[in-house]
């Protein structure tokens, strides 16, 4: 099978496996080989990192193809994860890539079985009003998968028990970004804890915010009180600086 059999953009997609594979190492959300990355190739196909492989030396024919029936293709077997990635990305059509983490803080959270809940506003970021952790079962098993598809309802990311995180996103990038998102949350809830009684938001005011995330870091995002005043002084063409 090539690279035209399988989708426009194939070996960027390897590629690009391999660059957020190493990324989540350089951000410190992973080490060594543990964690694992996937993203959407087609509606029926995605590439999904190998199984126990430094990511140092990974090579674009390196990230296997697999089909959402299970089969896989390529020179190196699928990570032994990959039965979440084909059911996440078998039933969240909103999802273009995955990635898994054992980062420290959410995983030794993940380690008490709590998930995060509404103790900061930036938890909607996840897509709800907490970020769920799911129950442990043992790595790679079809129980795990189910467990996390069950976690991730509604949501964008969760917790595995004894584990580590799941974060998903539209694509590599955006997935990355929620993973580090979860970490520094997971820091904040665990260092609340270790103060006393931490104060949870209500239902009402996470859905406000869930709303409010919803035009996010948009540029074109509505406010009535927002007036655009036109290009900075001094900028624009004939425009001269302002002088105090």
């Amino acid at each position: 099978m090539t690279d035209v059999d399988v989708c426009a953009g194939a070996a960027d997609l390897r590629r690009m496996v391999i660059t957020a594979c190493r990324e989540l190492t350089r951000r410190g959300l992973t080490y060594g080989t543990s964690g694992n990355v996937s993203v959407r190739c087609d509606r029926e196909r995605f590439f999904v990192s190998p199984s126990g492989m430094d990511y140092e030396t990974l090579e674009a024919d390196d990230v296997p193809l697999m089909g959402l029936d299970g089969r896989w293709f390529g020179r190196r077997r699928p990570s032994s994860e990959w039965r979440f990635h084909r059911d996440i990305l078998k039933v969240r059509h909103d999802v273009g890539a995955i990635v898994h983490t054992h980062s420290p803080r959410a995983t030794a959270l993940a380690c008490t079985g709590r998930g995060i809940p509404a103790f900061h506003y930036m938890v909607a970021i996840a897509g709800g009003r907490d970020i769920r952790c799911a129950p442990y079962h043992t790595f790679g098993t079809q129980e795990l998968s189910d467990a996390a598809v069950v976690a991730l309802q509604d949501r964008k990311a969760c917790l595995l028990a004894n584990h580590g995180v799941i974060a998903t996103g539209a694509d590599l990038a955006a997935a990355i970004s929620l993973a580090g998102e979860v970490e520094n949350l997971a820091l904040q809830y665990a260092t609340a804890l270790s103060l006393g009684e931490v104060r949870v938001l209500d239902d009402a005011e996470m859905d406000r915010v869930i709303e409010k995330f919803r035009t996010y870091g948009k540029q074109n995002a509505p406010d009535p009180e927002l007036v655009f005043g036109g290009a900075e002084p001094g900028t624009g063409e004939g425009n001269r600086p302002c002088r105090g």
